[in-house]
Protein backbone atom coordinates (compact mmCIF):
# COMPACT_ATOMS: atom_id res chain seq x y z
CA UNK A 1 0.00 0.00 0.00
CA UNK A 2 1.62 3.68 -0.92
CA UNK A 3 -1.31 5.62 0.33
CA UNK A 4 -1.03 7.89 3.89
CA UNK A 5 -2.77 5.37 6.54
CA UNK A 6 -5.01 7.16 9.09
CA UNK A 7 -3.56 7.32 12.43
CA UNK A 8 -4.81 4.54 14.70
CA UNK A 9 -3.79 3.74 18.39
CA UNK A 10 -2.00 0.27 18.08
CA UNK A 11 -1.91 -1.68 21.41
CA UNK A 12 0.72 -4.69 20.98
CA UNK A 13 1.17 -7.21 23.85
CA UNK A 14 4.53 -9.43 24.02
CA UNK A 15 5.64 -11.55 26.25
CA UNK A 16 8.79 -12.95 25.92
CA UNK A 17 10.08 -16.50 25.78
CA UNK A 18 12.93 -16.49 23.26
CA UNK A 19 14.44 -13.33 24.18
CA UNK A 20 15.56 -12.30 20.31
CA UNK A 21 12.83 -13.58 18.17
CA UNK A 22 9.40 -13.14 20.08
CA UNK A 23 10.41 -8.96 20.84
CA UNK A 24 12.26 -9.36 17.84
CA UNK A 25 9.21 -9.84 15.65
CA UNK A 26 7.26 -7.56 17.84
CA UNK A 27 9.74 -4.63 17.40
CA UNK A 28 9.92 -4.89 13.43
CA UNK A 29 5.61 -5.13 13.15
CA UNK A 30 5.83 -1.76 15.65
CA UNK A 31 8.35 0.27 14.32
CA UNK A 32 7.11 -0.57 10.78
CA UNK A 33 2.97 0.70 12.24
CA UNK A 34 4.73 4.10 13.19
CA UNK A 35 6.73 4.27 9.91
CA UNK A 36 3.46 4.27 8.37
CA UNK A 37 1.87 7.15 10.76
CA UNK A 38 0.51 4.64 12.78
CA UNK A 39 0.11 5.30 17.10
CA UNK A 40 1.59 1.57 19.23
CA UNK A 41 1.96 0.82 22.46
CA UNK A 42 4.05 -2.11 23.16
CA UNK A 43 3.26 -3.91 26.49
CA UNK A 44 6.24 -6.42 27.06
CA UNK A 45 7.34 -8.37 29.85
CA UNK A 46 10.94 -8.10 29.00
CA UNK A 47 11.95 -5.43 26.99
CA UNK A 48 16.47 -5.84 27.88
CA UNK A 49 16.57 -7.07 24.32
CA UNK A 50 15.61 -3.59 23.28
CA UNK A 51 18.58 -1.79 24.81
CA UNK A 52 21.18 -3.50 21.99
CA UNK A 53 18.00 -4.37 19.57
CA UNK A 54 17.25 -0.42 19.40
CA UNK A 55 18.41 1.83 21.60
CA UNK A 56 17.54 4.96 20.02
CA UNK A 57 13.57 3.72 20.10
CA UNK A 58 11.35 5.05 17.72
CA UNK A 59 9.27 7.80 17.28
CA UNK A 60 5.81 6.64 17.59
CA UNK A 61 6.15 3.56 19.24
CA UNK A 62 6.33 3.94 23.28
CA UNK A 63 7.21 0.65 24.96
CA UNK A 64 5.38 0.05 28.44
CA UNK A 65 6.07 -2.83 31.09
CA UNK A 66 3.54 -5.55 31.33
CA UNK A 67 1.52 -4.91 33.97
CA UNK A 68 1.51 -1.36 33.88
CA UNK A 69 -1.49 0.79 34.73
CA UNK A 70 -3.86 0.76 32.21
CA UNK A 71 -3.86 4.22 30.00
CA UNK A 72 -4.52 7.20 31.95
CA UNK A 73 -7.74 9.55 31.00
CA UNK A 74 -6.03 11.33 28.40
CA UNK A 75 -4.21 8.94 26.47
CA UNK A 76 -6.11 7.60 23.82
CA UNK A 77 -7.69 4.16 23.64
CA UNK A 78 -6.88 1.25 21.25
CA UNK A 79 -8.56 0.82 18.00
CA UNK A 80 -6.37 -2.13 17.57
CA UNK A 81 -5.86 -4.62 20.21
CA UNK A 82 -2.59 -7.21 19.12
CA UNK A 83 -1.36 -9.69 21.05
CA UNK A 84 1.22 -11.61 19.97
CA UNK A 85 1.69 -15.32 19.54
CA UNK A 86 -1.16 -15.87 21.85
CA UNK A 87 0.49 -14.41 24.84
CA UNK A 88 -3.18 -13.32 26.73
CA UNK A 89 -3.98 -9.77 27.24
CA UNK A 90 -4.34 -8.76 30.17
CA UNK A 91 -7.62 -8.73 32.25
CA UNK A 92 -7.14 -5.36 33.23
CA UNK A 93 -6.49 -4.19 30.08
CA UNK A 94 -9.87 -6.03 28.21
CA UNK A 95 -12.23 -4.07 31.24
CA UNK A 96 -10.29 -0.77 30.19
CA UNK A 97 -10.89 -1.42 26.46
CA UNK A 98 -14.33 -2.52 26.93
CA UNK A 99 -15.79 0.83 29.07
CA UNK A 100 -13.77 2.89 26.05
CA UNK A 101 -15.63 1.06 23.81
CA UNK A 102 -19.03 1.49 25.54
CA UNK A 103 -18.14 5.43 25.81
CA UNK A 104 -16.69 5.73 22.38
CA UNK A 105 -19.12 3.15 20.62
CA UNK A 106 -16.64 1.78 18.41
CA UNK A 107 -14.93 -1.80 19.45
CA UNK A 108 -11.25 -2.36 19.04
CA UNK A 109 -10.38 -4.62 16.36
CA UNK A 110 -8.78 -7.30 18.51
CA UNK A 111 -5.83 -9.66 16.86
CA UNK A 112 -3.70 -12.70 17.63
CA UNK A 113 -0.96 -12.68 15.62
CA UNK A 114 0.09 -16.37 15.49
CA UNK A 115 3.17 -18.23 14.99
CA UNK A 116 4.82 -18.00 11.48
CA UNK A 117 4.31 -21.40 9.38
CA UNK A 118 4.65 -23.20 5.76
CA UNK A 119 2.32 -25.89 7.32
CA UNK A 120 -1.51 -26.39 5.62
CA UNK A 121 -3.65 -25.47 8.79
CA UNK A 122 -2.38 -22.10 8.08
CA UNK A 123 -4.33 -21.03 5.32
CA UNK A 124 -7.76 -22.76 6.26
CA UNK A 125 -7.58 -20.78 10.29
CA UNK A 126 -6.44 -17.62 8.66
CA UNK A 127 -8.73 -14.78 9.58
CA UNK A 128 -10.82 -17.22 11.22
CA UNK A 129 -13.31 -15.74 14.71
CA UNK A 130 -12.91 -16.82 17.75
CA UNK A 131 -16.07 -15.18 19.68
CA UNK A 132 -15.71 -13.76 23.28
CA UNK A 133 -18.42 -15.07 25.43
CA UNK A 134 -17.38 -14.24 28.92
CA UNK A 135 -15.91 -11.16 30.79
CA UNK A 136 -16.30 -7.75 30.06
CA UNK A 137 -15.81 -8.29 26.31
CA UNK A 138 -18.37 -10.64 26.37
CA UNK A 139 -20.30 -10.61 22.58
CA UNK A 140 -16.45 -9.55 20.68
CA UNK A 141 -14.30 -11.14 18.15
CA UNK A 142 -10.91 -11.61 18.16
CA UNK A 143 -9.55 -12.56 15.14
CA UNK A 144 -6.43 -15.37 14.21
CA UNK A 145 -4.02 -13.80 11.93
CA UNK A 146 -1.44 -15.52 10.40
CA UNK A 147 1.28 -14.68 9.06
CA UNK A 148 2.68 -17.45 6.14
CA UNK A 149 4.69 -17.86 2.99
CA UNK A 150 1.70 -17.48 0.37
CA UNK A 151 -1.12 -15.47 -1.08
CA UNK A 152 -3.80 -17.18 1.67
CA UNK A 153 -1.61 -16.18 4.64
CA UNK A 154 -0.70 -12.87 6.16
CA UNK A 155 2.13 -12.46 4.25
CA UNK A 156 5.95 -11.56 5.98
CA UNK A 157 6.80 -8.15 7.51
CA UNK A 158 8.74 -6.30 5.02
CA UNK A 159 10.08 -2.42 5.21
CA UNK A 160 9.12 -0.83 1.98
CA UNK A 161 12.41 -0.14 1.18
CA UNK A 162 14.40 -2.91 2.03
CA UNK A 163 15.45 -3.88 -1.15
CA UNK A 164 16.69 -0.71 -2.24
CA UNK A 165 18.78 -1.08 0.96
CA UNK A 166 19.72 -4.24 0.39
CA UNK A 167 21.15 -3.86 -3.32
CA UNK A 168 23.16 -0.84 -2.22
CA UNK A 169 24.82 -2.60 0.52
CA UNK A 170 28.74 -3.23 -0.32
CA UNK A 171 29.27 -6.97 1.68
CA UNK A 172 32.78 -5.87 0.38
CA UNK A 173 33.85 -3.44 2.26
CA UNK A 174 31.54 -4.86 5.28
CA UNK A 175 33.37 -7.30 5.08
CA UNK A 176 36.72 -5.73 5.39
CA UNK A 177 35.59 -3.09 8.17
CA UNK A 178 34.84 -6.52 10.13
CA UNK A 179 38.18 -8.41 9.21
CA UNK A 180 39.80 -5.03 10.20
CA UNK A 181 38.01 -4.61 14.12
CA UNK A 182 38.36 -8.71 14.63
CA UNK A 183 42.34 -7.87 13.81
CA UNK A 184 42.34 -5.31 16.22
CA UNK A 185 41.24 -7.66 19.18
CA UNK A 186 43.52 -6.62 22.55
CA UNK A 187 42.86 -10.32 23.92
CA UNK A 188 44.06 -12.22 20.82
CA UNK A 189 47.41 -11.16 19.63
CA UNK A 190 47.05 -13.70 16.28
CA UNK A 191 48.17 -12.38 12.91
CA UNK A 192 44.86 -12.88 10.51
CA UNK A 193 45.28 -10.01 8.13
CA UNK A 194 46.93 -12.57 5.42
CA UNK A 195 43.58 -14.48 5.42
CA UNK A 196 41.39 -14.22 2.63
CA UNK A 197 38.54 -16.34 3.00
CA UNK A 198 36.56 -17.62 0.33
CA UNK A 199 33.01 -17.79 2.25
CA UNK A 200 31.82 -16.13 5.09
CA UNK A 201 28.80 -17.80 7.35
CA UNK A 202 27.26 -16.69 9.95
CA UNK A 203 26.06 -18.60 12.65
CA UNK A 204 22.81 -17.79 14.88
CA UNK A 205 21.81 -20.94 16.97
CA UNK A 206 20.42 -22.95 19.66
CA UNK A 207 22.87 -26.46 20.40
CA UNK A 208 22.77 -27.47 16.53
CA UNK A 209 23.77 -31.51 17.34
CA UNK A 210 26.25 -31.29 14.22
CA UNK A 211 28.27 -27.86 15.17
CA UNK A 212 31.50 -29.93 15.59
CA UNK A 213 31.05 -31.35 12.00
CA UNK A 214 30.33 -28.00 10.59
CA UNK A 215 33.64 -26.72 12.31
CA UNK A 216 35.86 -29.43 11.39
CA UNK A 217 35.01 -29.49 7.88
CA UNK A 218 34.93 -25.61 8.27
CA UNK A 219 39.21 -25.60 8.95
CA UNK A 220 40.02 -27.35 5.75
CA UNK A 221 37.92 -24.17 3.40
CA UNK A 222 38.93 -21.01 3.99
CA UNK A 223 36.42 -19.71 6.16
CA UNK A 224 35.54 -17.01 8.41
CA UNK A 225 32.90 -17.91 10.71
CA UNK A 226 31.19 -14.88 12.47
CA UNK A 227 29.08 -16.34 15.80
CA UNK A 228 26.21 -14.09 17.47
CA UNK A 229 26.36 -13.75 21.15
CA UNK A 230 24.54 -15.99 23.45
CA UNK A 231 23.43 -19.05 23.27
CA UNK A 232 25.95 -19.92 19.60
CA UNK A 233 28.60 -18.55 21.53
CA UNK A 234 28.39 -20.78 24.13
CA UNK A 235 27.67 -23.33 21.35
CA UNK A 236 30.76 -22.54 19.67
CA UNK A 237 32.84 -22.79 22.66
CA UNK A 238 30.99 -26.38 23.85
CA UNK A 239 32.48 -27.54 20.54
CA UNK A 240 35.77 -26.50 20.41
CA UNK A 241 36.39 -26.68 24.18
CA UNK A 242 37.44 -23.65 24.51
CA UNK A 243 37.86 -21.10 27.75
CA UNK A 244 37.84 -17.65 28.54
CA UNK A 245 41.42 -16.15 29.30
CA UNK A 246 42.43 -16.00 33.08
CA UNK A 247 42.05 -12.26 32.83
CA UNK A 248 38.35 -12.73 32.08
CA UNK A 249 38.75 -11.34 28.09
CA UNK A 250 36.67 -13.06 25.50
CA UNK A 251 38.61 -12.86 22.33
CA UNK A 252 36.95 -11.37 19.30
CA UNK A 253 38.29 -13.88 16.83
CA UNK A 254 40.41 -16.80 16.98
CA UNK A 255 41.92 -19.28 13.94
CA UNK A 256 41.36 -23.23 13.40
CA UNK A 257 43.15 -23.99 10.34
CA UNK A 258 41.71 -22.65 7.75
CA UNK A 259 38.67 -21.14 9.53
CA UNK A 260 38.65 -17.67 11.39
CA UNK A 261 36.07 -17.56 14.19
CA UNK A 262 34.91 -13.80 14.89
CA UNK A 263 32.48 -13.76 18.28
CA UNK A 264 30.32 -11.12 17.68
CA UNK A 265 28.86 -8.26 20.20
CA UNK A 266 25.29 -7.40 20.62
CA UNK A 267 23.80 -5.54 17.29
CA UNK A 268 20.91 -3.60 16.34
CA UNK A 269 18.28 -4.84 13.46
CA UNK A 270 19.69 -3.21 11.26
CA UNK A 271 23.11 -4.11 11.56
CA UNK A 272 22.11 -7.93 12.07
CA UNK A 273 20.43 -7.51 8.29
CA UNK A 274 24.02 -6.30 7.05
CA UNK A 275 25.45 -9.33 8.46
CA UNK A 276 22.76 -11.10 6.87
CA UNK A 277 23.51 -9.74 3.31
CA UNK A 278 27.29 -9.62 3.51
CA UNK A 279 27.24 -13.40 4.38
CA UNK A 280 27.45 -16.35 1.50
CA UNK A 281 25.81 -19.00 4.03
CA UNK A 282 23.19 -17.49 6.81
CA UNK A 283 22.55 -20.11 9.65
CA UNK A 284 19.67 -18.96 11.58
CA UNK A 285 16.95 -19.92 13.68
CA UNK A 286 13.62 -18.93 15.26
CA UNK A 287 11.64 -16.77 13.38
CA UNK A 288 12.46 -13.42 12.50
CA UNK A 289 16.35 -14.21 11.84
CA UNK A 290 14.35 -17.05 9.69
CA UNK A 291 12.33 -14.24 7.62
CA UNK A 292 15.23 -11.88 7.47
CA UNK A 293 17.49 -14.28 5.75
CA UNK A 294 15.07 -14.81 2.81
CA UNK A 295 14.92 -11.15 2.63
CA UNK A 296 18.71 -11.36 2.09
CA UNK A 297 18.70 -13.72 -0.81
CA UNK A 298 21.66 -15.44 0.20
CA UNK A 299 22.11 -19.26 1.30
CA UNK A 300 20.42 -19.95 4.23
CA UNK A 301 19.91 -23.02 6.76
CA UNK A 302 16.96 -22.63 9.48
CA UNK A 303 17.23 -24.74 13.07
CA UNK A 304 13.78 -24.58 13.63
CA UNK A 305 12.78 -24.10 17.73
CA UNK A 306 12.50 -27.57 19.25
CA UNK A 307 9.28 -28.75 20.33
CA UNK A 308 9.46 -31.92 23.34
CA UNK A 309 6.79 -33.59 20.96
CA UNK A 310 8.75 -33.02 17.53
CA UNK A 311 5.93 -31.33 16.22
CA UNK A 312 8.74 -29.25 14.59
CA UNK A 313 9.70 -32.14 12.31
CA UNK A 314 6.71 -31.37 10.26
CA UNK A 315 6.89 -27.55 10.23
CA UNK A 316 10.39 -27.93 9.12
CA UNK A 317 9.36 -29.90 6.22
CA UNK A 318 6.83 -27.87 5.58
CA UNK A 319 9.00 -24.63 5.06
CA UNK A 320 11.27 -26.89 2.79
CA UNK A 321 8.60 -27.89 0.65
CA UNK A 322 7.43 -24.43 -0.17
CA UNK A 323 11.28 -23.33 -0.64
CA UNK A 324 11.42 -26.40 -3.16
CA UNK A 325 14.91 -26.88 -1.70
CA UNK A 326 16.94 -29.06 -3.26
CA UNK A 327 17.97 -32.28 -1.63
CA UNK A 328 21.58 -31.63 -0.39
CA UNK A 329 19.51 -28.63 1.78
CA UNK A 330 17.29 -30.79 2.55
CA UNK A 331 19.74 -33.36 4.16
CA UNK A 332 21.88 -30.69 5.86
CA UNK A 333 18.48 -29.18 7.39
CA UNK A 334 18.17 -32.68 8.54
CA UNK A 335 21.64 -32.99 10.10
CA UNK A 336 21.43 -29.53 11.44
CA UNK A 337 18.49 -30.01 13.72
CA UNK A 338 19.12 -33.59 14.20
CA UNK A 339 16.21 -34.96 13.19
CA UNK A 340 17.99 -37.92 11.93
CA UNK A 341 21.38 -39.68 11.41
CA UNK A 342 22.06 -37.94 8.23
CA UNK A 343 25.90 -37.17 8.02
CA UNK A 344 26.68 -32.93 7.89
CA UNK A 345 28.27 -32.26 4.86
CA UNK A 346 29.46 -28.47 4.17
CA UNK A 347 28.31 -27.55 0.60
CA UNK A 348 31.41 -26.94 -2.01
CA UNK A 349 30.93 -23.79 -4.17
CA UNK A 350 28.49 -25.62 -6.49
CA UNK A 351 25.94 -26.53 -3.79
CA UNK A 352 26.38 -23.39 -2.45
CA UNK A 353 25.08 -21.16 -5.61
CA UNK A 354 22.25 -24.11 -5.43
CA UNK A 355 21.12 -23.03 -2.42
CA UNK A 356 21.57 -19.36 -2.89
CA UNK A 357 19.50 -19.76 -6.74
CA UNK A 358 16.90 -21.54 -4.61
CA UNK A 359 16.64 -19.11 -1.89
CA UNK A 360 16.28 -15.93 -4.38
CA UNK A 361 13.54 -17.12 -6.34
CA UNK A 362 11.61 -18.44 -2.95
CA UNK A 363 12.40 -14.75 -2.54
CA UNK A 364 10.81 -13.40 -5.91
CA UNK A 365 7.53 -15.27 -5.16
CA UNK A 366 7.46 -13.86 -1.74
CA UNK A 367 7.80 -10.08 -3.12
CA UNK A 368 4.93 -10.54 -5.54
CA UNK A 369 2.41 -10.55 -2.11
CA UNK A 370 1.47 -7.59 0.12
CA UNK A 371 3.81 -7.48 3.34
CA UNK A 372 2.19 -7.96 6.78
CA UNK A 373 1.55 -4.27 7.69
CA UNK A 374 -0.35 -4.28 4.59
CA UNK A 375 -2.16 -6.94 5.07
CA UNK A 376 -2.82 -6.33 8.91
CA UNK A 377 -3.93 -2.35 7.97
CA UNK A 378 -6.57 -3.68 5.26
CA UNK A 379 -8.06 -6.17 7.46
CA UNK A 380 -8.65 -3.62 10.22
CA UNK A 381 -10.35 -0.99 7.80
CA UNK A 382 -13.07 -4.15 6.73
CA UNK A 383 -13.01 -5.23 10.61
CA UNK A 384 -13.87 -1.51 11.92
Amino acid sequence: MNQPLAPLQWDIFCRVIDNFGDIGVCWRLATQLAGQGQQVRLWVDDASALQWMAPEGCPGVEVRAWGSPVPAAHETPPDVMLEAFGCEIAPEFIAYSAYQASTRGQKPVWINLEYLSAEGYVERNHRLPSPILSGPAAGWTRWFFYPGFTAGTGGLLREPDLLERRNAMDATAWRAAQAASAISDPCDASDVSTLDPQRWISLFCYEPPALPDLLAQCTKTPTHLLVTPGRATKAVYNAVGHLFNENGCQPLMEKRDLLSISYLPHCTQPAFDDMLWACDLNLVRGEDSLVRALWAGQALVWQIYPQHDNAHHDKLMAFLDWLKAPPSLRRFHAAWNGLDNTPLVMPDAVTLAEWTACVQAARAQLLMQDNLVAQLWRFVREKR
